[in-house]
């Protein structure tokens, strides 16, 4: 899966995992969607745990390499292909 996918699907099940702690708020005992809540969080997390394998922290705080910084060294967005053409 590329960048740019892996980042609209992780954003797609943060907003899932949101509009249902919501809908929980006013619903505690629904079984249902508070299974559908921690299936979209463990997917979610599966999916950040693959974008962060692949292409490095989605965040400064969740860098395991230790001291550094290391995201430095990747192109910023405005220096992408996509942005030169």
């Amino acid at each position: 899966m590329n960048r740019d996918t892996l980042l609209h699907k992780i954003t797609a099940l943060d907003f899932m995992a949101v509009d249902l702690q919501l809908f929980l708020n006013t619903n505690p005992h629904n079984r249902e969607a508070l299974e559908i809540y921690n299936d979209t969080v463990a997917k979610a997390t599966a999916a950040r745990r693959q974008y962060e394998a692949q292409f490095g922290p989605l965040t400064g705080a969740r860098d395991p390499s230790g001291p550094g910084w290391p995201w430095m060294d990747e192109p910023w967005p405005w220096q992408n292909e996509r942005s030169a053409s």
